[in-house]
């Protein structure tokens, strides 16, 4: 039996792979001022050294901001502030003060110059490792420094009774996780030689 397949345009095959989680990365000029932007790709990278991965569009203000002054923070959103994630990711820093629109409250960072933003319930503060460009898109390869969440939330893993993380699904669309979570068991080479 033959099973049907519908083909996905390329500009669009990115999002077979959504839904996404998504960050709110800040960012600072030169002169200090602070910059969010809405993010859906955002990955680590390794361990040892601890790296992440931001994608960025080089045409975004935040792109610039991070090539300057080469710090930024990934600082996790959850269903809470969803309109204020949204507003980040569609107003430009150039012509908007996004945490005095959103009312997101900027707060100092441990080792960074960008800030933490406080309605988010974790953070990881990056120096810039690498930067490599892919496309029409920029890779950004953070060396974490700090990594911190709020009390409570976050034991190796989000507890998902306390927390609703935020999914883009694309475009304006975004889910969140339920807290169910399932461990498949299954049986390793060894146990099965027995």
């Amino acid at each position: 039996m033959e099973i049907g397949k519908d083909d996905v345009a390329l500009s669009s095959a990115y999002r077979l792979l959504h839904p996404k989680h998504v960050v709110l990365a800040s960012c600072v000029d030169r002169a200090g001022k602070a910059n969010v932007i809405t993010l859906a790709w955002c990955m680590p990278a390794s361990i040892h050294p601890p790296l992440l991965v931001i994608s960025i569009a080089p045409k975004r203000y935040s792109h610039k901001l991070i090539e300057e002054t080469k710090e930024f923070v990934v600082n996790v959103p959850t269903m809470d502030i969803l309109k204020e994630t949204l507003f980040c990711g569609r107003r430009t820093g150039r012509i908007y003060d996004k945490f005095k629109e959103t009312r997101l409250t900027p707060l100092p960072a441990k080792t960074v110059q960008p800030p933490i933003i406080k309605e988010c319930v974790a953070h990881l503060e990056c120096k810039l490792h690498q930067q490599i460009t892919t496309g029409d898109h920029t890779l950004f390869v953070g060396e974490i420094l700090a990594a911190y969440a709020d009390e409570g939330i976050f034991n190796g893993k989000y507890n998902l009774r306390k927390v609703k993380p935020v999914y883009h699904m694309g475009g304006d669309d975004f889910t969140t996780l339920v807290p169910e979570i399932i461990t498949p068991r299954i049986q390793t080479d060894q146990k099965r030689r027995k």
